[in-house]
């Protein structure tokens, strides 16, 4: 019973009731939505995949709120969890803010409102990758929220420097993305293409750190 309620906290309980607001809106509107409503859209913002309007209004949001439980656990289990830890919070609250924002926005596209998902989503990704970014050179050693890579969890300063070099990199990159998204200059060749070089960068960074490590330890 003690373990059960370390695990079953009050975030997770308010997250996960977050995660179910969404259903009020989807009452709302329910009788005003065709019979399918989007659930993906490609790079153009169009939509590319569909769902009954039943699994758009109550599914999705079901679906996210058992999502969050399950990373809620996920880190509260983590044993190098850091609780003091800005990232560690953002990380157990994202679900449930991404929830109050997805699922309306999905249904008002159904409804035919004219938003432009192509710059609304990548613009709320580059916020949330800008926060994280401030926020990533001062996590600690985890498994759970971070760079999680066999050499970064063995040592401790390669953990250390790959973070600081990622936040670095994250945040330049995240301003970047907010700048050209509101320019609307070449949006999306610019995001994936910096997506890539954010996941890139810190990979090869820590590993080159790794090698020149076990080269010295064999002098």
């Amino acid at each position: 019973m003690k373990n059960r309620n370390h695990l079953i906290d009050k975030t997770l309980i308010v997250t996960t009731i977050i995660c179910l607001i969404p259903i009020l809106f989807s009452l709302a509107v329910y009788d005003q939505l065709p019979d399918q409503v989007p659930i993906h859209f490609n790079a153009a913002g169009q939509p590319d995949d569909y769902a009954s309007k039943a699994f758009g209004a109550f599914g999705m949001p079901l679906l996210l709120a058992l999502l969050n439980i399950v990373v809620q656990l996920a880190v509260k289990t983590d044993p190098k969890r850091d609780t003091s830890s800005k990232l560690y919070h953002i990380a157990r609250w994202t679900i449930a803010i991404l929830t109050l924002f997805i699922i309306p926005f999905s249904l008002l596209i159904a409804l035919g409102h004219p938003l432009r998902v192509e710059k609304v989503v990548p613009l709320a990704v580059s916020v949330l990758l800008l926060v994280v970014g401030n926020y990533l050179p001062k996590i600690k050693q985890n498994y759970t929220i971070g760079i999680k890579l066999s050499w970064t969890l063995a040592n401790e300063e390669n953990w250390k420097k790959t973070h600081r070099l990622a936040g670095w990199v994250w945040t330049f990159f995240s301003l970047l993305f907010i700048l050209v998204i509101i320019l609307d200059f070449f949006v999306v060749w610019i995001f994936f293409l910096g997506i890539a070089v954010m996941v890139l960068t810190p990979l090869i960074y820590s590993f080159l750190l790794d090698q020149k490590q076990q080269s010295s330890d064999t002098v």
